[in-house]
């Protein structure tokens, strides 16, 4: 008669038969990295201004720009800090930086992926495995 410790080391002992693919990344075309960078260009784009725009009313709300025009009034009584500050000039300052990120990110991508496309005749790809369990 068997115990169910001895059904249980049995089932244990017995290997599942788990089944490996392995794959060699030898080539990343050059225009859906480029779309695949623009689209998380966008996404940091979008994510840029809705920050700016954030911090600038939390600011503006809590009176801590009103504090440092206080502040800057004790050493020139001509300059206002919220002449300078505004969110008019905010929105366009995370605007004009949003649309740069957004160049540089996707330039940035469309050079990595001709880099490792050039790297992989020297390297021979990389290696993804995946196993089924």
């Amino acid at each position: 008669m068997s115990t169910v410790a001895d059904k249980l080391a049995k089932k244990s002992s017995s290997k599942t038969s788990a089944k490996q693919v392995r794959l060699r990344l030898v080539y990343v075309d050059f225009w859906s990295a480029v779309k695949l960078s623009f689209l998380a260009a966008v996404a940091i784009a979008i994510v840029t201004v809705v920050a700016s725009f954030l911090i600038y009313t939390v600011l503006s709300t809590t009176g801590l720009i009103g504090k440092l025009d206080d502040l800057f009034k004790a050493f020139d009584d001509n300059f206002k800090l919220s002449d300078v500050i505004n969110l008019a000039q905010v929105m366009a300052f995370s605007s004009v930086v949003a649309i740069l990120n957004l160049i540089v990110i996707t330039v940035l991508g469309a050079v990595v992926a001709g880099i490792y496309n050039l790297m992989v005749k020297v390297t021979g790809g990389l290696l993804v495995g995946f196993t089924s369990n």
